[in-house]
């Protein structure tokens, strides 16, 4: 389609293009920071899981290819996730076999294809945001401690590991005191001249085409080369280990069949029904968190993504890989890199599949001290001061949340750091209800095709799901007026919704105004109320 002389008209073919090539340039390199992120990480997945190797590599090629085709959202990034791995490694010893293991897995795809069908993704919109900002804010500190071992070139815990206790049986904390003890400063070396780069190479327009990660692997590579044979050499050990394929029948050896014969065997159900309800909620929890640091401000489809995570674990189970879960890490290093679009994922998936079979003796010339680096610098944007400040503005019924999300996370694993985390924000929003009773009503002018939302005098994190179901289901090109000159009270997460809505409805044609809606609201005292006989 061609565009008229004269007109104002843009093609949609040479808009597409437009949109498709300007996203190329963000989402190839941010493929490559995925890329070199996901590969560690499913390695020590597998390894701490006491699962073959290929398994987990297998895992983030689904993950990436698979999921990141059928999900609709334009950043998640899936893969073996940390927080299965002790599942995982008690189902296979319970279970007896790996092929027993890898039916249950397929069931719990299936199960997951199941609760998307059935629209159990709707649960997503009640997971407070506070308690969403406390678990990024978590997992960045969480990677930069777990991280400095392996800067200093200690390798003793596996990489991807989440949790508090580790496998080495010492915690996150007594881990960097060990490390401390147990310095290659080689290593040391590495990870600082790949954390200046990090810093300063995109300060450098010009030259910064090059991404900034792969530029540290380069250097991680050339400096241990450069150290080999002296004092600051580094150990075997302190490189990535990815299998070595070399042969096509040696490659197709390497996947494993489901054991359809122990369908009978109710532990492998029991094990199925396990594995689809703690990565249901992980994928779910993730997503919420991406959506969260989506520039663009994306709302992501829950019920497709379990739909999609289903596909991808049944895929898994029939090849020979690991469960799998949308899993922030991954996903937010996508976001740092400046990804755009679910190509990014999907690169990154052929990515590894590329790296397991042509160029495995490159990749394990990698030290992981300069892949901890990108994970640092992953930690500190998700952890940031300003992150802290702009909590503490929302007021206590936030701050207190979002902090107690943070520490119980660090001091235990996500799903239960998370649990903690949803308690207290229920609390809060129980004291807050109790307080502020909450309706909201719609007016439509079908003559002006102006759609006009009335907002009431109190509305609380409760309205968040049918709000945020209405602004959705909106029609195209309409006019949308959102009325807050009633409301004395706006839940953060509610205003959080409306602002994110006005910020990508212009992409539907939709132009929104808000009228009289404040960014802030304070909580009315108890005593105002008391004695308000309204």
């Amino acid at each position: 389609m061609q565009i008229k002389q004269g007109g104002i008209a843009v093609g949609n073919l040479n808009l597409k293009k437009y949109f498709l090539t300007k996203n190329l340039k963000k989402d190839l390199p941010s493929s490559i920071v995925v890329f070199l992120v996901a590969l560690p990480l499913c390695l020590g997945i597998a390894l701490a899981s006491g699962a073959p190797l290929f398994a987990g590599v297998l895992t983030g090629i689904i993950g990436g290819i698979v999921v990141g085709s059928l999900s609709g959202s334009q950043l998640s990034v899936a893969g073996p996730a940390a927080g299965l791995t002790v599942i995982v490694l008690n189902a296979i010893t319970s279970l007896g076999s790996y092929e027993t293991f890898l039916l249950a897995i397929l069931l719990a795809g299936i199960f997951q294809v199941l609760l998307g069908i059935l629209k159990a993704g709707t649960i997503a919109n009640y997971f407070p945001s506070a308690v969403i900002e406390g678990m990024l804010a978590a997992i960045g500190i969480i990677l930069i401690m777990k991280q400095f071992p392996h800067s200093v070139g200690y390798d003793a815990n596996f990489e991807g590991d989440e949790r508090f206790s580790q496998a080495d049986e010492h915690n996150t904390f007594s881990g960097i005191f060990q490390a401390l003890g147990k310095i290659n400063y080689g290593a040391v070396i590495i990870a600082i001249v790949s954390l200046l780069l990090l810093i300063y190479w995109p300060r450098f327009k010009k030259l910064a085409i090059v991404p900034a990660p792969l530029l540290v692997v380069l250097a991680g590579v050339g400096l241990s080369f450069l150290f080999t044979g002296t004092s600051l050499g580094l150990q075997d050990k302190q490189f990535v280990h990815i299998p070595i394929v070399n042969s096509s029948s040696e490659f197709f050896a390497l996947f494993k069949s489901a054991d359809f014969g122990a369908i009978g065997n109710k532990q492998v159900w029991i094990t199925a029904i396990t594995i689809a309800i703690v990565a249901s909620l992980e994928t779910l929890l993730s997503l919420e968190a991406v959506d969260k640091i989506d520039p663009i401000k994306r709302i992501s489809p829950t019920n497709r993504e379990l739909v999609a995570q289903g596909i991808g674990n049944i895929t898994s189970g029939l090849l020979g890989g690991l469960p799998m879960t949308a899993v922030i890490v991954r996903s937010s290093a996508n976001v740092n890199a400046g990804a755009r679009t679910k190509m990014s994922a999907i690169t990154h998936g052929c990515l590894l599949l590329v790296a397991l079979l042509l160029i495995p003796v490159l990749i394990n010339l990698i030290p992981l001290s300069c892949l901890a680096a990108i994970l640092l610098m992953t930690g500190y944007k998700l952890c940031r001061i300003s992150l802290f400040k702009h909590m503490w503005t929302l007021g206590l019924n936030q701050f207190i949340p979002f902090v107690v999300t943070i520490v119980a996370v660090v001091l235990t694993d996500l799903l239960i750091g998370v649990g903690i985390g949803m308690m207290v924000g229920v609390f809060y929003i129980l004291r807050t209800n109790l307080r502020n009773p909450y309706f909201y009503q719609i007016v439509k002018n079908g003559d002006k095709k102006v759609i006009r939302i009335r907002l009431a005098e109190e509305v609380s994190f409760l309205n968040k799901a049918a709000i945020q179901i209405t602004l959705t289901s909106l029609p195209k090109g309409a006019d949308v007026i959102i009325d807050g000159s009633n409301s004395r009270y706006i839940d953060p997460d509610v205003i959080e919704i409306i602002q994110n809505y006005k910020h990508n409805a212009y992409t539907k044609g939709i132009i929104v105004q808000l009228h009289e809606v404040k960014d802030k609201y304070d909580v009315p005292p108890l005593k105002e109320l008391m004695y308000n006989p309204n």
